[in-house]
């Protein structure tokens, strides 16, 4: 009997742990992850430039957790992703994933001193949805908005708009170019020299 009320009592609690989990609305999702790309840019212990590497693996953690690099992938790319295929497929979302990680905390490292407001969430679907924010300084208001689709019950950012500058937009122009002129290939080893070079 013990052992029953045990097993029941373990399974309410994951049940309570998988609601909770799934619970999470879009704006709560992009609260809690940036907060926490803040602490740690924050964090005194990794202001000095020795703690550079413990401080990229921490926001590139979070980054991870927060966004879906596949959909990413997918937008940006658009009806070119057909060209590519399954290994070059793989290489582009691992390769394009540290670019926009770097593009992200780079926009983000240049305002840990700023308040960041969460002010507003549109359900576009039962899917989509964005989220809106502003970094205030002390002379104007910055917008960044994140755009999030629900995968296996999980709110992710597929692509982020600073400043009214999409990401996915700005990168599917730029390799809109080069692969009208050039194969697959040849993006790809533009990426992995961008990527070498960071």
């Amino acid at each position: 009997m013990k052992k029953q009320q045990a097993t029941f009592i373990v399974i309410l609690i994951l049940f309570a742990f998988v609601l909770q989990a799934h619970a999470d609305t879009p704006l709560q999702v992009v609260e809690v992850n940036v907060n926490k790309v803040l602490d740690v840019l924050r964090d005194p212990k990794l202001k000095a430039p020795s703690a550079k590497e413990i401080k990229t693996q921490k926001l590139r953690v979070i980054y991870k957790g927060m966004f879906n690099e596949i959909e990413f992938s997918k937008r940006t790319l658009a009806r070119n992703w057909n060209q590519f295929n399954s290994t070059q497929r793989v290489e582009f979302v691992e390769l394009f994933e540290q670019v926009l990680e770097k593009a992200y905390l780079d926009k983000i490292l240049s305002y840990t001193d700023e308040k960041i407001e969460f002010y507003k969430e549109i359900l576009h679907s039962d899917k989509q949805a964005e989220v809106q924010t502003k970094i205030i300084t002390s002379s104007q208001e910055i917008p960044i908005f994140y755009r999030l689709i629900l995968t296996d019950s999980t709110w992710k950012v597929y692509d982020v708009v600073v400043e009214n500058v999409s990401l996915v937009q700005n990168y599917r122009t730029q390799f809109n170019d080069i692969l009208a002129k050039n194969n697959p290939e040849y993006l790809l080893e533009i990426l992995r020299k961008r990527v070498k070079e960071q």
